[in-house]
């Protein structure tokens, strides 16, 4: 029967404190395999006049978007190839790894790679799993692919799993698999 007691600055919406008591209630069921309803968590607020560390006044420091968030915006921006958007969301050493090997650290050669395996593709989500870390999280996705391949013909249903992690509110890398080469050779 665990209680947590997280103590913020007042100021935080509703959705962040949703966030982080959420978080913490999954930590502690994993870390002491603890039965969902006898896990408590509370978050306590004082007023910013009240709090000082370092001697120093301090606010509330805007908190990044869900690292789910993150991801599903970058998929998005990429699946309309809005290379502006997407590169917006990437950090500076940011290393995509797909199918095959192929490791690219520039959008516009994952885009010229992939012009030759399919006219357009697109992701159907099942579920989306973060994985939080003391510097980091990692995003898992997985669905399936549907779109068209470079004669015209349609395809759909093909398996996909991507990993993300993501630091400081940036993409730091991504990797793929999925079963587009299976799918195409079984044509």
């Amino acid at each position: 029967m665990p209680v947590i007691r997280v103590t913020l600055i007042e100021g935080y919406d509703e959705a962040v404190r949703d966030r982080l008591l959420e978080g913490y209630s999954a930590v502690t069921r994993t870390v002491l395999d603890a039965v969902p309803d006898g896990i408590t968590a509370v978050i306590e607020e004082v007023k910013a006049s009240n709090y000082r560390r370092g001697n120093q006044r301090k606010s509330p420091k805007a908190p990044p978007p869900p690292p789910e968030q993150i991801v599903r915006d970058y998929l998005a921006v990429m699946e309309r190839r809005d290379l502006a958007a997407a590169k917006a969301l990437l950090a500076p050493s940011f290393a995509m790894v797909f199918p095959g090997g192929a490791r690219f650290t520039k959008l516009e050669d994952l885009i010229e790679w992939a012009k030759p395996r399919y006219q357009r593709v697109g992701k159907v989500y099942e579920r989306f799993d973060t994985v939080p870390s003391m510097d980091h999280a990692v995003v898992y996705c997985y669905g399936t692919l549907e779109g068209v391949w470079p004669d015209g013909a349609v395809f759909a249903g093909v398996r996909f799993i991507d990993r993300f992690t993501i630091r400081g509110g940036l993409l730091a890398d991504q990797m793929v698999w999925n079963d587009l080469d299976a799918a195409k050779a079984a044509l």
